[in-house]
């Protein structure tokens, strides 16, 4: 299989699978490539962004180094913890004294039993659920 980059006449770009070039060809021939946009039929190739070559012979840029989810966690983790306030099990009561303007409004962290997680909800308060790993742990899984 071979998957082509393929543009309509209005302009939609969208991937192709095909069993070769010729396959495509004859396809494409019968109108039987269709845009996934706007059915349109009048399909031609156009090349693939990593194919492509500069002028000079040169490829384009280098592609970006991956990406170190272990660092990017830590540093989520380092941040929530740095930018809110641990309440623990009175998380929903605090927020809850928030909400109603009791209590300075702030960043918190806690938790919450399910029908803590109900009455937020039933209240209109918006809060979302991340667990914070121990980022001290060396552990490896």
């Amino acid at each position: 299989m071979i998957a082509y980059d393929l543009e309509c006449s209005q302009g939609h770009i969208f991937e192709g699978w095909f069993d070769s070039l010729e396959s495509f060809e004859a396809q494409n021939a019968d109108r039987m490539i269709c845009c996934p946009y706007c059915e349109d039929t009048e399909i031609r190739r156009i090349l693939s962004p990593v194919a492509l070559m500069q002028s000079d012979g040169e490829t384009g840029p280098a592609a970006p180094s991956p990406i170190d989810y272990q660092r990017l966690a830590r540093e989520v983790v380092t941040y929530i913890r740095n930018h809110s306030e641990d309440v623990g099990p009175k998380f929903a009561a605090e927020a809850l004294k928030m909400h109603y303007g009791v209590a300075e409004k702030r960043n918190i962290r806690g938790t919450a039993t399910s029908e803590e997680e109900k009455t937020l909800r039933e209240e209109g308060i918006e809060f979302f659920k991340f667990p914070l790993p121990d980022i001290n742990d060396k552990k490896k899984n």
